[in-house]
């Protein structure tokens, strides 16, 4: 059976039409405005491509959380890691620098990796963890660094490879951790008093932690969720689901993804993250510290921690963004990338401003993408 074969329900466009029925039947009953958030920047891509706002009733609002882990990487990680770089030069060390694609663009006051590779440091792009494995195999003279932003859809390869690097003994190989742990993120934007009345939870996410792992909040805040593949008919279905539980004041978490997740997720992933991760305070970018939502290395591998090899102090103030951009309030849902002054003029993915338009998970780049410029 083909992949086509496999996800054709999933864009019918008749069933797409009866979903968006539903939905305007549903919201003529609502008490007001339903406002639905999404952390995941796969789904905003499925929604703005596919047109799904245009088609929601007006009292019925979707819009995109801190969904794009590129994006909120903080500013001083990113200068850290390239004052750690700059100073193993200095003490005649040249460290071989991995990271993905979208954070190799990502800018700060102080230059991005782009930057810092044009001045002649060794900073390479790859897919995945498992090239900076090799990479560090073909280079046994050299510190291999693998910069690892990401929630846990990423989190569980960087645990998977640092398992298999320690049992090999490839001493070599190092990380510089920036991952995040999604629903405990989502939780401190309710705390602070972020309005999400309904969540469509992170497919890609929630393959990892299963739905067991967003149920505290619907226990804790009486939010229901939907965790939702990434075809329309996914969406517009969770979309549907939770309308009706908003409206009939159902507070659980539904899986419209079973064909991909389970409700205990991938234990051994889990595991895995458990075994070399503690979770600590956080910051994430434009959003401020988040309290347990980061992941460092447990003190027992420390020696695959970079930072704790070169010691650098980064400079106090650096900015998160620049003036007028307004990324911190698209990843709080509350602002669209054209609410931006900057969005499409002196923003572009060519020559972005700010870290959500670099990322191909970022709403303002998909936005961009897609031609939403007014």
């Amino acid at each position: 059976m083909g992949i086509e074969e496999v996800v054709q329900p999933y864009r019918d466009r008749g069933i797409a039409q009866k979903l968006v029925e539903k939905i305007k039947e549903e919201a003529k009953t609502l008490d007001g405005e339903v406002r639905i958030m999404h952390v995941c920047g796969t789904h905003e891509d499925t929604i703005t491509r596919s047109g799904i706002r245009s088609l929601l009733p007006e009292n019925v609002r979707v819009v995109s959380g801190p969904g794009c882990p590129v994006c909120i990487t903080p500013v001083e990680d990113i200068v850290a890691m390239q004052l750690i770089m700059r100073k193993a030069r200095e003490e005649g060390e040249e460290i071989i620098l991995t990271t993905f694609g979208d954070m190799y663009k990502i800018p700060t006051a102080m230059g991005s990796f782009a930057d810092l590779r044009s001045e002649g440091y060794d900073v390479r792009i790859v897919y995945s963890i498992f090239d900076t494995y090799r990479i560090a195999k073909e280079n046994p003279d050299k510190t291999v660094v693998h910069f690892s932003p990401g929630f846990e859809t990423t989190t569980a390869p960087t645990a998977g490879m640092i398992n298999a690097v320690v049992n090999e003994g490839l001493e070599n190989f190092k990380i510089y951790s920036a991952h995040r742990l999604t629903p405990q993120g989502v939780e401190v934007l309710i705390k602070q008093r972020s309005r999400i009345d309904a969540l469509i939870d992170a497919g890609h996410v929630s393959t990892i932690i299963g739905v067991k792992g967003w149920e505290f909040l619907s226990e804790r805040y009486g939010i229901p969720q939907v965790v939702a593949g990434f075809e329309p008919n996914d969406v517009l279905m969770a979309i549907l689901l939770l309308v009706r539980m908003y409206k009939e004041g159902d507070a659980r978490v539904i899986n419209e993804y079973k064909r991909a997740v389970k409700y205990e997720g991938n234990v051994t992933a889990q595991r895995l993250i458990d075994k070399y991760f503690k979770i600590v305070d956080a910051k994430w970018r434009a959003l401020g510290i988040f309290p347990g939502t980061g992941l460092e290395l447990r003190d027992e591998w420390k020696e695959l921690d970079i930072k704790n090899l070169y010691k650098v102090e980064v400079p106090k103030g650096l900015p998160d963004l620049e003036k007028g951009c307004l990324c911190g309030a698209v990843l709080r849902g509350l602002a669209l990338p054209t609410d931006c002054p900057h969005f499409g003029k002196t923003c572009t993915p060519r020559h972005p401003i700010g870290p959500c338009m670099v990322s191909y998970e970022g709403t303002c780049n998909i936005f961009y993408k897609y031609g939403v410029l007014f």
